[in-house]
């Protein structure tokens, strides 16, 4: 189910112990149970509602912000999670105060700013983070130091980290003290990393893009909800 992109792992065992799946038309309660590669699967009503009704936020987090669970003294992005922090004319769904769990679906480091995707939706989650995810990260990163040819080349293929070799990726100068890259993974403070490999210092870093979706005129520190007609 995971794999179809029908909902993550844990609510697909959820769902099934509710009796919400139906495996070539028959209702499946068991855990673990065997479907063939071709069969139908489908969520029952109530399992679909419960899917509409989780929400997905996109923040422009501000240096300062970790990602995930406050480390350091500092505060986590989901703080700024609040109705006074919503993009005025951003269709109220549903209040702040109702937008529990919340997760981020992928990582800027805390001095780092630009597009951030939380999400109660497993299904999201899979999409923009999963081991198989390929989904399009673009960021505008302002450098000091002196790139030649060859390192532009190197930066677009050819480097590794912790031993593993990164994939391609799409590296372009933007001006003479910026350069635009797009990614498809997420290793660890990688674009700071990969930098330092050749000779760069980053001193901005900017995530503009996931996927087909912009960070656009959102000021830092706002968020919204990702609307019906956005996707991935």
């Amino acid at each position: 189910m995971a794999e179809r992109g029908l909902c993550s792992r844990r609510e697909a065992d959820a769902y099934i112990a509710e009796g919400l799946v139906f495996v070539d038309g028959k209702r499946v309660t068991q855990l673990g149970t065997r479907v063939a590669p071709g069969a139908e699967i489908r969520l029952a009503k109530p399992a679909l509602a419960r899917q509409q009704r989780q929400a997905t936020i996109l923040l422009h987090k501000p240096v300062g912000y970790v990602s995930g669970q406050a480390e350091g003294g500092y505060r986590p992005a989901t703080t700024l999670i609040t109705a006074a922090n919503q993009l005025p004319g951003d269709q109220p769904r549903r209040r702040a105060a109702h937008l529990r769990g919340l997760a981020p679906a992928g990582r800027l480091d805390i001095d780092s700013t630009g597009l951030l995707v939380l999400t109660q939706d497993g299904r999201v989650a899979r999409q923009l983070i999963g081991a198989d995810s390929r989904v399009e990260k673009e960021y505008l990163v302002r450098i000091a130091g002196r790139l030649d040819q060859r390192g532009l080349e190197l930066l677009n293929h050819g480097l590794a980290l912790d031993g593993r070799p990164l994939r391609p990726a799409r590296v372009e100068r933007v001006n003479a003290d910026q350069l635009r890259f797009v990614l498809r993974e997420g290793r660890k403070r990688q674009i700071r990393r990969m930098c330092e490999l050749v000779g760069l210092k980053v001193t901005g870093l900017k995530r503009v893009r996931i996927g087909r979706v912009r960070l656009g005129t959102l000021p830092p520190g706002q968020w919204r909800f990702l609307q019906p007609e956005e996707n991935f």
